[in-house]
């Protein structure tokens, strides 16, 4: 890269040419895997940017447009962070296996890792288990590798070998063995014991506010503790969360304490997030409520529920689906330092010089 590389605009011709051959790269991954998907009978499609609700995340922030109606009427929009909602809605219109390479935009998210506006493969599995997707990801960082060239990825000191089967930690073993938490024991059938957590999180020397919830003690255990400590040599799929830290899953069969819900690391990045789809609206509809009250406390905002995506979910097939972060993933398989190195035309930052 030339130097001062961060302050070059994205066409400088320098610039650009020190870019070129991971960009190249990237082209080169998304065909492989979209042939990868295609030979087993997926169909590609394209979500509509424009959505009722953003999603209905606690921490998850969206951009807001208005629709204005030929008539003068008014009224709001926002641009998707996932194309999970439109994804469901085909699997209720009939569809079985899908993919899209969707454009998707998240606000107050900037940085190495982060960029407002990224590209997310998502695809669905009509009547396959979760555990599926496992081996759709061991497949898909072995694409990358084949078509990027490396056999050996690295970031921030950390490396792996993208052709080893991911390891498998649950989440319950991976906070007893690095943060010598007993996770189980603060949470029972979806009631969180913040006392609990917060005891064995300052025992174990892991910093706590007064006003924490037991959602922040965990996140902080969880970046803090966990997270350096995956993806190393090989990927990791990090799995079996809590029910209250998988509001989009559904349990996992015959526990009441966890949900069938992954990620999947490497380098210490977390690439993708996975679900056994929850599809009972009622439960869905008390998810979004409980996490938009709580985003109504912190940040002063709430999103709306979309009330068409609940009345799909009531038809829509048992499903496992999955997300991935495609620059990031591009970003590791060419060892690049930046998300922003990979895209081809990265968002404005109005910011960049204040």
């Amino acid at each position: 890269m030339p130097e001062k590389s961060a302050t070059l605009p994205f066409w400088n011709r320098e610039f650009h040419a020190a870019r070129r051959g991971r960009l190249a790269a990237r082209g080169r991954i998304k065909s492989g895997l979209r042939h990868h998907f295609e030979r087993q009978g997926f169909t590609e499609i394209e979500a509509g940017q424009l959505q009722v609700s953003p999603g209905n995340e606690t921490h998850l922030h969206g951009f807001a447009t208005t629709l204005r109606a030929t008539d003068g009427r008014e009224a709001a929009l926002y641009l998707h962070t996932s194309p999970e909602f439109a994804c469901k809605a085909l699997l209720a219109a009939g569809e079985t296996r899908i993919f899209d390479f969707a454009r998707v935009f998240r606000n107050r998210e900037r940085g190495a890792l982060h960029a407002p506006e990224f590209t997310m493969l998502e695809w669905y599995r009509a009547g396959e288990s979760y555990e599926r997707l496992m081996q759709d990801c061991a497949d898909i960082l072995r694409i990358a590798a084949e078509e990027s060239g490396l056999a050996a990825w690295s970031f921030r000191g950390r490396s792996i070998d993208p052709r080893l089967k991911p390891e498998r930690l649950t989440l319950a073993d991976a906070f007893r063995d690095f943060a010598a938490i007993d996770l189980l024991a603060t949470f029972e059938s979806g009631s969180t014991d913040r006392a609990a957590l917060a005891a064995q999180a300052s025992a174990s020397g892991i910093r706590i506010a007064a006003d924490d919830s037991w959602s922040d003690i965990f996140s902080r255990v969880l970046i803090e503790r966990i997270e350096p400590r995956l993806g190393n040599g090989r990927a990791t799929i990090l799995c079996e969360y809590p029910i209250p830290e998988a509001a989009l899953a559904r349990p996992k069969p015959g526990s009441a304490h966890v949900a069938e819900r992954f990620e999947l690391y490497a380098c210490g990045v977390e690439l993708a997030n996975a679900f056994g789809e929850l599809t009972d609206p009622a439960e869905q509809r008390r998810r979004f409520e409980a996490d938009m009250a709580l985003k109504q406390a912190i940040y002063g905002e709430r999103y709306p529920i979309d009330e068409d995506f609940l009345a799909a979910l009531a038809v829509m097939p048992e499903a496992s689906g999955a997300a991935l972060g495609f620059d990031r993933l591009v970003m590791l398989a060419t060892c690049a330092l930046t998300i922003d190195e990979v895209i081809w035309t990265p968002a404005a930052d109005p910011f960049k010089d204040s």
